[in-house]
């Protein structure tokens, strides 16, 4: 099945700090990755794993229970998906490090993103949450431990201190961490290889690299998500790593939630063209230097981001992406095939905005979203912006004052009223689609940040609308000023008749 795929091990990666599907989903899209070409998924579990003991303070409301992550692990199998977990130990530590209990353990007291790797209790905690995720997934060939995105290292008081000893370095402070991780992972899981982000091993000296265990200890994973990536300089980085003495190494693109923290809906000719330069970066390289790659689909930011595109809007995006990696190529066969993976008639690569059609899990979420992301707010800035009626006689001016004339009312009101409703009834139907999918609270936040902000701004114009006729009612016995009375006697008689 793997064509002229560089890439024998083609993985989808599930973040779960956003969003995190329902199985029963799960179980609708795991055939669809398997016969896109993909061979294994990637979870990042994030908080939606259910720890236990003195870890319990970090599951989400919502978290999976053990038996969910054996029907995951189940649903996987039947699907012949290898599955790999993902447990952040370093950066990215924010779902941790939030909570007062583990305050502490912070490399700087007021950011709760990156672990404070000096005290014995940081590593006593990661490897605790390791070891918890590992009796869930006995015989995991590989472990995901995360290490991407240290920010602030060596900026906390031990930190400085320690750093102004020789031959201290932050270099040394981030690889002992990852080493001690490693370790622990291949003492206690001799069968298991720990995979790491490579983005802090980047700008570290190939003798530092190699005069450390970390190259014996893990498989790196060199991440880009650019539509343009540096050929030249990724082979450059692959030869560096390779002579620093790392084994194998990995690949990761994104197929989505890697071009706008708050992006709704996704540019596929962008992941795609990512997708070809990787195949352009494992063709430059030894054929034995590549092991897989990583299609990530991020969810958040970060823990405290907001959501960016749900995973059934990125659906056609992982589609064309699998396809290219699994064909070398994507050409107008290929796309016919993802064509008919999708039940759609036709997919413009260069940008995909499907009204409705489609038939694979979660097509008519695609659909809403695109009506809400590409309509909604435009169609209310027209009304409230650019409609003449309302920037002429009912602009913030007059809603402050509630002074509108009652024959506007009667243009106004019923565009109003009718564009509410109609958008109260396609939020109706894509709250109902999304419940399907997800849990309540990605469903709340998703239209509190999507769809109430314009449906408000509506329904406020109504209101005023409303206040502004009541009003209007109780002052018929209003002095009448000829509108060519601009003296400012009769503008000031007129103000003190409105008021």
């Amino acid at each position: 099945m793997s064509g002229s795929s560089p890439f024998k091990m083609r993985l989808v990666h599930l973040d779960l700090k956003g969003a995190p599907p329902k199985v029963c989903y799960l179980s609708e899209i795991f055939p669809l990755f398997r016969a896109l070409g993909a061979n294994g998924i990637l979870i990042e579990y994030e908080d939606m794993f259910p720890y236990e003991g003195h870890l319990r303070l970090l599951r989400a409301k919502h978290a999976y229970s053990p038996s969910e992550i054996k029907e995951i692990l189940h649903l996987a199998t039947l699907n012949e998906l290898e599955v790999i977990p993902l447990v952040q130990t370093f950066g990215h530590m924010e779902f941790v490090l939030k909570h007062e209990a583990l305050a502490h353990l912070r490399e700087v007291a007021r950011f709760p993103n990156t672990l404070n790797p000096h005290k014995e209790e940081s590593l006593a905690l990661v490897t605790a949450m390791i070891d918890q995720v590992m009796e869930l997934h006995p015989g995991a060939r590989w472990f995901h431990v995360g290490c991407d995105e240290v920010y602030y290292l060596g900026e906390g008081e031990t930190s400085r201190q320690w750093l102004q000893q020789e031959p201290n370095s932050k270099a040394k402070l981030c690889l002992s961490h990852m080493e001690a991780v490693a370790s622990h992972m291949r003492a206690r899981y001799p069968t298991t290889t720990p995979l790491m982000w490579d983005d802090m091993l980047r700008d570290i000296p190939e003798d530092q690299l190699s005069g450390s265990r970390v190259p014996q200890l893990v498989e790196p994973v060199l991440w880009d998500y650019g539509a343009d990536l540096d050929l030249h300089g990724k082979a450059l980085l692959v030869e560096k790593y390779r002579k620093s003495g790392f084994s194998w190494l990995w690949a990761a693109s994104a197929f989505k939630g890697a071009t706008g923290v708050n992006q709704s809906l996704t540019p596929i000719e962008h992941h795609l063209r990512n997708h070809l330069q990787w195949l352009q970066v494992a063709g430059s390289v030894p054929a034995d230097t590549l092991r897989g790659i990583i299609l990530t689909g991020w969810q958040r930011y970060d823990h405290f981001s907001v959501l960016c595109e749900l995973l059934p809007v990125g659906i056609p995006s992982l589609a064309v992406c699998l396809q290219a990696l699994l064909h070398g190529d994507f050409a107008e066969n290929v796309k016919a095939r993802v064509e008919n993976f999708l039940g759609i008639s036709s997919l413009e690569e260069m940008s995909f905005r499907s009204e409705g059609a489609g038939s694979f899990p979660g097509s008519d979420i695609l659909a809403l979203v695109t009506q809400v992301s590409l309509h909604l707010c435009s169609s209310v800035d027209a009304l409230l912006e650019r409609d003449r009626y309302v920037t002429g006689w009912f602009s913030p001016y007059h809603r402050r004052r509630k002074l509108i004339h009652p024959v506007m009312i009667e243009h106004i009101q019923p565009q109003a009223l009718s564009l509410l409703a109609r958008w109260n009834a396609l939020a109706g139907e894509l709250e109902a689609a999304l419940q399907r999918i997800f849990y309540p609270d990605t469903v709340e936040e998703w239209l509190e940040e999507n769809v109430h902000p314009s449906l408000q701004r509506l329904q406020a114009l109504l209101q005023d609308l409303g206040s502004s006729a009541d009003r209007g009612t109780r002052k018929r016995n209003l002095m009448w000023v000829s509108p060519t009375d601009t003296t400012l006697c009769g503008m000031k008689t007129r103000l003190q008749a409105l008021t």
